[in-house]
């Protein structure tokens, strides 16, 4: 049993993530918990009749919240006709990021999943916005769905990789639960800078991935450049990749990919999810 976890504002956006995340689990048992945040203003200081106040403003908000969620329930009904999805809808009134913790301990979740606002969002994520806080600073695998990925079955799932850090064995069975999900091929990409040479580190971290991996179909690659994002952009419409997968401690070398793109030259992060894994 799958427990996955879909923040809403009630956008297209926030829509278009749960739909994809429904249709890429069609096939297993998964409780979903919709979450709507309504987000604590910072502290004014103020007396306690503005605080009565304010509990009651929270009271109607919550109200409302509850009053969407259902309507959000009906517009679900209509779209997922799976025996083997249930859905759990949760008011909160909270600062994001802990609202996020909570669930994530509570219901003892396997999966984030959020929309983005594709290249604009992300390019402003140094990091503002709330799927660029919750990526960063809540330790639970996050699927990050730009708003205009239209689904269609992962068969080719690319991950880039430096090789300088070692790999946690709960990121890789993660990954490879991903991988096994759909019957995907795993590509693992390394970017280098022209005539640079893998390390003796590099190399037995290579050589460790590719021994774990063993038993799902996966290929090794590797491309010079001196940009980051433009290689990997290369590569992704290269291999015509579906989802980009990324381990969450190696921060400098994915901020790089998500949070600093050219935005005239990279177009992944309109269409394609990323899979940021934490240990």
């Amino acid at each position: 049993m799958m427990h996955i976890l879909v923040p809403t504002d009630f956008s297209e956006n926030a829509w278009n993530a749960l739909k994809y995340g429904v249709q890429l689990y069609k096939d297993v048992q998964c409780t979903f918990y919709l979450l709507h945040i309504n987000p604590i203003p910072a502290y004014t200081g103020a007396g306690t009749s503005v605080r009565v106040s304010s509990k009651m403003a929270e009271g109607n908000v919550l109200i409302e919240s509850k009053a969407s969620l259902e309507k959000l329930l009906f517009q679900i009904e209509k779209f997922d006709s799976s025996t083997k999805h249930s859905y759990t809808t949760i008011a909160s009134h909270n600062f994001f990021v802990e609202a996020i913790k909570r669930q994530v301990e509570n219901k003892k979740i396997d999966l984030i999943i959020m929309g983005t606002k594709g290249a604009s969002g992300l390019k402003k994520v140094t990091l503002g916005s709330n799927t660029g806080d919750v990526l960063t600073k809540v330790k639970c695998p996050l699927l990050a769905v730009p708003e205009n990925t239209i689904y269609k079955t992962p068969r080719e799932i690319a991950f880039p990789t430096d090789y300088h850090l070692g790999y946690d064995l709960n990121v890789l069975d993660t990954l490879i639960e991903m991988v096994n999900l759909n019957k995907s091929d795993l590509r693992i990409l390394h970017i280098s800078k022209k005539g640079e040479k893998l390390s003796d580190e590099q190399l037995e971290n290579k050589e460790f991935l590719n021994d774990y991996l063993q038993d799902v179909n996966h290929s090794f690659h590797s491309l010079t450049g001196e940009d980051l994002e433009t290689s990997v952009q290369c590569f992704t419409e290269s291999r015509d990749i579906d989802m980009i997968t990324m381990v969450a401690k190696n921060l400098n070398f994915f901020q790089r990919i998500l949070f600093r793109p050219k935005v005239e030259k990279i177009s992944y992060h309109t269409d394609i999810p990323f899979l940021i894994l934490h240990e």
